[in-house]
C-alpha cells in the first residue's frame, strides 16, 4: 500500500477500521451479513472475512460440544466436535441424551460417536481435544451408573480409552490434568449450565462447603484432589444472604497450564468475584477491586487475562490486565464496552467477541474482530435470535460463543438465525 505522508490524512486512514464499526451492512441474506472486503490501513491489515457457512443442517439441532473459547477443532483442522439433539426450545432433562459426534470439514458429514446425558445448550458436554493426542482423542462429560463422569475416547476407533470419575470443566493444554466442579450444584444455582440427573452431591445444605470446589484431576490415573474449596473464598466474596449459597463456575487454564481462572458466584443475587490460582493451589488471588465482578474471559498469555466486567464498577467492558497487577485496560477504544464472549487467536494478534441480541428492535447478535495492537474493530456479521428461544428464560438461548481453529484461520460459532440451531464457520485469509 502506498504510504500516506500527510499526518492528518494518515490519522484518518488508520482510524478507518475503527470507524467502520458504525457502517451498515446488507441484511437481506438469511445466514450472514458480513463485510467480505479486505481492509488494510497502515499497520492494520484485517484479513479477508468469508461469509459464514453452516456445517450442520436439520432436521436436528446442532451446537459445538463445548463452551466458547475451548478448542473444538482437531489439530489438523479436519474435524470439529458437535452435539446433535432433537430438543429445541427447552432445557434438557436427565432422560434427554444428545449425540456427540464429529463434523468432517471436508464433506460436512456428521459422524456420530456416542450419546451423552451430561450436557446443556450453553456448554455442550465440555468436549476437549487432548493435548496428548490432538488429532485422535477427546474427553467429554457423561452420566454413568448414577454419577457424572468424563470419558476419554479415540474418535477414529470410537474406543472408550478411560472413564474418569469426575466431570471436567477445564482441561490443561498438555492434556494430562483437568479441573472438575459440581455440575449438580450448578443445576440449582445456574440451571442452564448444570446437568440434570443428580450425578453429584449438590451440597445445598451448606453455603460454603469445605469439601467442594475446584478439583484437580489426573487424567492418567483418575485421581482427584481438592485444589480450592468454596469455603476458601468465603472472606473474599460479598456477603451471601442466609437463604443463599456460593458456587463455582467458568473455569479455564492459562495458555501454558500454570494458572487457573474461575468465577465464584452466589444465589439469589449472583454477585460475582473473579479469581485465579496457581495449578498447585498457591497464590489465590482476586482479579478485581470490589464491585467489578466478572463475566466472560480468556487468557492472552500465561500472565495476561481478559475479563468482561464492570470497569471501575461503572459499566461493562472487555478488560485486559496482568495477574497480580492493577494495570487494567479497557479494550476496543470504547467500542467494546459491553459483556461479550471475547477470545484470542492462537497467535494473540486478534480477539473475536460477540454481543447478546437485546430485548428490543432487530434482536441481532453481532460478531466483531479486534486487532490487539491497534484495537481497531471490524464487524464480521449480524445474526437474528428469534424470541422463541428465550421464551422460558434463557434455558434454550443460543449465544454465538465464538472459537478459533488451531491455525487461527477459522472462527466457529452457533446460531439460530434461520430458526434452527446450527454450527457455522467463518474463514479468514
Amino acid at each position: 500500500m502506498t504510504s500516506v505522508k500527510n499526518p492528518i490524512i494518515r490519522l484518518l486512514v488508520l482510524a478507518l477500521p475503527v470507524l467502520i464499526m458504525g457502517c451498515s451492512t446488507n441484511t437481506s441474506a438469511p445466514v450472514n451479513q458480513s463485510d467480505t472486503t479486505e481492509i488494510s490501513s497502515g499497520a492494520v491489515p484485517f484479513p479477508k472475512v468469508s461469509e459464514a457457512v453452516a456445517i450442520t443442517s436439520g432436521p436436528n439441532e446442532h451446537l459445538f460440544a463445548s463452551y466458547y473459547g475451548i478448542n473444538s477443532f482437531s489439530q489438523d483442522q479436519r474435524y470439529v466436535t458437535v452435539l446433535q439433539t432433537p430438543i429445541k426450545y427447552r432445557l434438557p432433562e436427565a432422560d434427554d441424551p444428545a449425540t456427540l459426534g464429529l463434523v468432517d470439514l471436508e464433506t460436512n458429514e456428521f459422524i456420530p460417536l456416542a450419546e451423552t446425558r451430561a450436557w446443556n445448550f450453553q456448554q455442550g458436554c465440555m468436549a476437549h481435544w487432548l493435548g496428548t493426542h490432538p488429532n485422535s482423542r477427546i474427553i467429554y462429560n457423561d452420566f454413568e451408573d448414577g454419577k457424572f463422569v468424563s470419558i476419554i475416547m479415540d474418535v477414529h476407533t470410537k474406543e472408550k480409552i478411560r472413564t474418569i470419575p469426575y466431570p471436567v470443566a477445564a482441561v490443561s493444554p498438555n492434556g494430562k490434568e483437568a479441573v472438575s466442579i459440581n455440575f449438580s450444584r450448578l443445576r440449582t444455582t445456574r440451571k442452564a449450565y448444570g446437568y440434570a440427573g443428580d450425578g453429584q452431591d449438590t451440597r445445598l445444605s451448606e453455603q460454603f462447603p469445605e469439601d467442594d470446589g475446584l478439583i484437580m484431576v489426573n487424567l492418567e490415573t483418575g485421581e482427584g484432589k481438592l485444589l480450592v474449596s468454596i469455603n476458601d473464598v468465603k472472606d473474599q466474596v460479598p456477603e451471601v444472604p442466609a437463604e443463599g449459597i456460593e458456587y463455582f463456575n467458568h473455569v479455564l487454564f492459562s495458555r501454558e497450564g500454570g494458572r487457573i481462572f474461575w468465577l465464584a458466584r452466589a444465589i439469589p443475587e449472583r454477585n460475582t468475584t473473579s479469581f485465579t490460582v496457581d495449578r498447585d493451589g498457591q497464590h489465590l488471588r482476586r482479579c478485581f477491586p470490589d464491585g467489578w465482578g466478572g463475566s466472560h474471559f480468556d487468557w492472552l498469555s500465561e500472565d495476561d487475562l481478559m475479563i468482561t466486567a464492570s470497569y471501575q464498577a461503572e459499566g461493562d467492558a472487555h478488560i485486559l490486565f496482568t495477574v497480580g497487577q492493577d494495570n487494567y485496560k479497557r479494550l476496543g477504544n470504547g467500542l467494546l464496552d459491553y459483556d461479550g464472549h471475547g477470545t484470542f487467536s492462537p497467535d494473540g494478534q486478534w480477539m473475536v467477541t460477540d454481543t447478546y441480541p437485546g430485548n428490543k428492535g432487530l434482536r441481532e447478535q453481532k460478531l466483531y474482530l479486534m486487532h490487539m495492537e491497534t484495537e481497531a474493530v471490524l464487524p464480521m456479521g449480524r445474526y437474528k435470535h428469534p424470541t422463541v428461544f428465550r421464551d422460558n428464560g434463557k434455558d434454550a438461548a443460543c449465544d454465538l460463543h465464538p472459537r478459533w481453529s488451531p491455525n487461527g484461520d477459522m472462527i466457529g460459532f452457533n446460531s439460530v438465525t434461520t430458526g434452527d440451531r446450527q454450527v457455522y464457520i467463518i474463514r479468514l485469509e
